[in-house]
C-alpha cells in the first residue's frame, strides 16, 4: 500500500471483509444492510458494521469495531465510516477500492456519493490491484480447505450411482446430490448446475429440469460446495446405461487435456500456457471460451484462463482445469478438477478422473 500511495483500503464485499476479519456468516444474503472495512497502511484495520454484527465480529481478533443500528434510510453508516476515514487518512491521502474485474462496490451509489462529497479533500481511486494479487496466492491454511472442501464433493461423486439412473427426474437427482454433499461434510452447497440429454448437452449452467433421464444420456453435475467458508468446483460425466463410442472417445479426450493443462501448469509458467496445451488436445480455439479459473473463498477467482491472460503462475495458486469439446449438434462436453501450484509443479486437489467415464447400468 505504501508503494502504490494508498494511504487505506476501503472494502465493501463479503470475501474481502472475510479475507481481513475472519467473519463467516450467510447473513450476507439480505442485501439490506451495508458492511465496510477500512484496512488503513499502518495499523489494524477497523470494522464500521450494523451493530447486528457486533457480537460475531467479536470473536474474531479485530479490536475496533465501530457500530450503528441499521438499516437507517437517512444515514445507514455513511457518517460513521466518513468519520472513520478522516481519523485515518490525512487530507490529500489516497483511499483504494477494488476497481477492476470480478469486483464490485456493495453500497447504495447514493451512499457512495454522500461519503465523497464528505470527504471532499480525500482521493478515492482504485487499489492498485493489490487485493487481486494477494488473493490469487493462498496461504496453505487456505490450500487445506480447499482440499478438504474437494474431499468432500469426490466422496459425493462416488456416490453418484445410489441416485441415478433412467426414470430419475433431472431435479430430483440434483436434490439428492446435495444431500450427499451435506452427508459428506458441506457446509452447503451454494452452487450445483448440470445438464442431461444424449450425447452431450447444451450449456453447463442451466438449473435443473423435471424432464427423466433416459438410457443413453450423459449426465453432468458440476458443484461448488463450501466447507469452512472456502469452495470447490469440478464436475463429473456420467452415462446413463453403456456409454456409446463417441461419448467414450470425448470423455477420453477431456481427460488427457485436463492431464495436459496439468502437465503445464508450474511456477514461471502463464496462465495463457494452461490453456494452450489443453486447448491443443481437443482442438478448441479462442471461441471456446475460458478454460478455468481461480478458486477460493469465492466459486470463481481470477486468474481466468483465456489466451489473453498472461498472469504468471506462483506457488500457492489454485486453479481449476476446465476444457470442452464441440460434440456436435449445438452439445458439448465439459470436464473441470482442481489443482495448486506448487514449488515443483502442479499439486491435484480434486480426486482425478480417470479416462473411462462411469456407466451406471440397470
Amino acid at each position: 500500500m505504501a508503494r502504490a500511495g494508498r494511504d487505506a483500503l476501503l472494502l465493501t464485499t463479503e470475501p474481502e471483509i472475510r479475507y481481513f476479519t475472519g467473519f463467516l456468516t450467510r447473513f450476507w444474503e439480505s442485501p439490506t444492510r451495508p458492511w465496510f472495512l477500512v484496512v488503513p497502511v499502518r495499523g489494524d484495520p477497523v470494522a464500521v458494521i450494523p451493530a447486528i454484527g457486533q457480537p460475531l465480529m467479536a470473536q474474531g481478533w479485530l479490536s475496533d469495531i465501530r457500530c450503528w443500528s441499521s438499516p437507517d434510510y437517512r444515514d445507514d453508516g455513511v457518517s460513521l465510516l466518513a468519520d472513520t476515514l478522516a481519523a485515518l487518512v490525512p487530507p490529500g491521502g489516497a483511499i483504494g477500492l477494488p476497481s477492476g474485474g470480478e469486483t464490485h462496490l456493495r453500497m447504495p451509489l447514493a451512499s457512495w456519493e454522500a461519503l465523497r462529497a464528505a470527504l471532499p479533500d480525500r482521493q478515492f481511486g482504485d487499489d492498485a490491484d493489490i487485493l487481486r494479487r494477494l488473493r490469487m496466492v493462498k496461504s496453505p491454511a487456505e490450500i487445506a480447505c480447499i482440499s478438504r472442501a474437494c474431499a468432500i464433493a469426490g466422496r459425493a461423486f462416488a456416490r453418484v450411482p445410489e441416485i441415478a439412473r433412467a426414470g430419475v427426474p433431472l431435479s430430483g437427482v440434483f436434490r439428492r446430490f446435495q444431500m450427499l454433499c451435506l452427508e459428506e461434510g458441506a457446509d452447503w452447497v451454494p452452487y450445483l448446475a448440470g445438464a442431461a440429454a444424449q450425447g452431450g448437452y447444451a450449456d453447463v449452467i442451466s438449473p435443473a429440469t423435471e424432464a427423466p433421464l433416459t438410457e443413453g444420456d450423459v449426465l453432468m453435475l458440476d458443484t461448488g460446495l463450501v466447507r469452512d467458508g472456502y469452495f470447490c468446483d469440478f464436475d463429473r460425466n456420467v452415462s446413463i446405461g453403456p456409454a456409446a463410442p463417441a461419448l467414450r472417445e470425448a470423455h477420453a479426450a477431456l481427460i488427457a487435456a485436463t492431464q495436459a493443462g496439468f502437465a503445464a501448469a508450474r511456477p514461471g509458467a502463464r496462465v495463457c500456457d494452461l490453456y494452450d496445451a489443453m486447448a491443443a488436445v481437443t482442438g478448441g480455439g479462442a471461441e471456446s471460451g475460458r478454460l478455468g479459473h481461480g478458486l477460493g473463498m469465492q466459486l470463481t477467482e481470477p486468474p481466468s484462463l483465456i489466451p489473453a491472460d498472461e498472469t504468471v503462475l506462483v506457488a500457492g495458486m489454485v486453479l481449476t482445469l476446465e476444457p470442452l469439446i464441440d460434440m456436435g449438434q449445438g452439445r458439448i462436453l465439459v470436464h473441470e478438477e482442481n489443482i495448486v501450484i506448487e514449488e515443483t509443479g502442479a499439486r491435484w486437489l480434486s480426486p482425478a478422473a480417470p479416462p473411462e467415464i462411469v456407466e451406471i447400468l440397470p
